[in-house]
């Protein structure tokens, strides 16, 4: 399993960060720490309010939890900016990845795993729901570019992770060679899995 953000206009510093520490999973599990990294990710540096007021979330809330994401080296306080009451967060990374294998073995892993599976495809689901939304307003060019694919094919587990790594690759050579930061933030799923019944 990997999750990956893909950037813009103002991008972290770093590419990515893998996780391999079940702590550190377990710390971006939790739902207002995926928003937050997620708003950081994609809006660039923010405050504990300003945060608080996109997530209607109390400034508390956001503060205490931009702290724990520091803490597993997710964000940081950006150098130089804010005051002391007023505190400017920047996310570190562009993506987020890591390797399910890392974390059946270790004590409470696969739990961690599936909660934030869980939570991922909750959060794949409301982008999907929002593209849907918004198409209507959507200039021609882009609905034109827009794109939802669906293939199947048969591979054993080895080659279905060789597939996902070659289709990783692609956008993050794409990510550093072509990206076009004055133009919108284009969203890329690529999701692997098996189903036993294809759901009619």
């Amino acid at each position: 399993m990997r999750s990956t953000v893909i950037g813009m206009a103002d991008p972290p510093p770093g590419s990515a960060i893998d996780v391999q520490d079940v702590r550190a999973l377990r710390a971006l599990a939790h739902p207002l720490r995926m928003s937050l990294l997620a708003a950081l990710r994609s809006d660039g540096p923010s405050t504990a309010s300003r945060l608080a007021g996109r997530l209607g979330e109390s400034s508390g809330a956001t503060s205490y939890h931009l702290r724990q994401l520091a803490g597993f080296g997710f964000v940081e306080e950006v150098p130089d900016e804010g005051t002391g009451r007023e505190r400017w967060w920047r996310a570190l990374h562009r993506s987020t990845r890591w390797e399910t294998d890392d974390f059946l073995a270790q004590p409470g892993g696969r739990e961690v795993v599936d909660e934030l599976t869980d939570r991922i495809v909750a959060q794949q689901r409301r982008m999907l729901a929002a593209f849907a939304a918004e198409r209507e307003q959507t200039d021609d060019d882009w609905r034109a570019a827009a794109s939802l694919n669906d293939w199947a094919l048969h591979v054993s587990p080895a080659r279905a992770r060789d597939l996902i790594g070659e289709l990783n690759a692609v956008v993050e050579r794409w990510r550093d060679e072509h990206e076009e930061p004055e133009q919108p933030l284009v969203h890329v799923l690529l999701d692997l899995f098996p189903l036993r019944d294809y759901p009619l």
